[in-house]
């Protein structure tokens, strides 16, 4: 099923995909004036919702290989701390403060530069 889902999102977010969702659209608009107009309402929220699972998927996608490339840059410096890999598995709230802890220790490693763009 994830092989289907994965393809069918990869298919409609590439200009091949947008173009049939664009013809689908023309052909639903054509068929209103012929009476079809709850086909046509049917047919366009289930369009619709295919389209929110594909933002959805494609985000889940770009948000996954970016935690890979962040966490590797983590693994590589010998200076940050490895036990930030995987934050984006914990709990929201372990990962507020883990920022908050981020946000503070930023502030006083770089007092004056932090004055500055305030002004």
């Amino acid at each position: 099923m994830n092989k289907w889902l994965f393809g069918t999102s990869e298919f409609l977010s590439s200009p091949p995909g947008f173009y049939a969702v664009l013809a689908a659209m023309v052909v639903c608009t054509l068929l209103v004036p012929l009476g079809w107009t709850d086909v046509v309402t049917f047919f366009l929220s289930v369009l619709a919702i295919v389209i929110s699972g594909i933002v959805l998927i494609q985000g889940y996608r770009d948000t996954a290989a970016l935690h890979a490339k962040l966490d590797e840059l983590i693994i590589c410096f010998r200076e940050t701390r490895n036990d930030l890999v995987g934050l984006e598995h914990e709990e929201p709230k372990k990962i507020a403060a883990v920022v908050t802890e981020l946000e503070e220790r930023a502030k006083s490693s770089y007092p004056s530069t932090r004055r500055d763009r305030q002004q």
